[in-house]
């Protein structure tokens, strides 16, 4: 069985995990008013794989025994600047979250909760796949620099994106 402090530090990544698909669907929106809906759908696609996340959360903390526990979820931004800027805030975003993650395992290994600890092996892997993910978009991006038509290939190409 979860600990009261484990559990209710899973349920608080639940929100976190619910927070990150909500800053993604934001960023889609932004995509599709800029009428670049191949960012848009990667970015849709990263929002489900957050509520995913949200959703491993939620089944290990049954699976454990423990209760769920919903919390409200903040309202994400809703303005945004240039596509470079969206991207920096996400890599930005990703870090943060890794850092939540890392912090679940360090209290995992406070109190010797093993299972745990296996669990959140799977999700400092990802955080490294989706770091990586941002930063490669990130470079890709400056690369790209100014120029119109390097944009529309790249969304032409995040169009491509296919789901887990």
């Amino acid at each position: 069985m979860l600990s009261k402090t484990m559990q209710d530090a899973m349920n608080e990544q639940i929100k976190n995990e619910l927070y990150s698909a909500y800053l993604y669907l934001s960023m889609a929106t932004h995509f599709e008013s800029a009428n670049l809906p191949g960012f848009a759908h990667w970015m849709k696609i990263q929002a489900t794989e957050e509520v995913k996340h949200s959703m491993k959360f939620f089944e290990y903390i049954v699976d454990r025994g423990g209760k769920v526990s919903l919390k409200a979820i903040d309202q994400p931004p809703a303005d945004f600047k240039t596509t470079l800027d969206i991207f920096k805030m996400a890599y930005k975003h990703e870090q943060k979250v890794t850092g939540m993650i890392h912090k679940l395992y360090e209290l995992s290994l406070k109190e010797n909760d093993y299972p745990t600890q296996v669990m959140l092996q799977w999700f400092i892997k990802e955080q490294v796949e989706e770091e990586k993910s941002a930063e490669g978009i990130i470079e890709q991006l400056k690369m790209a620099g100014d120029s119109s038509a390097a944009l529309l290939m790249a969304d032409r190409q995040f169009a491509q994106r296919k789901g887990d």
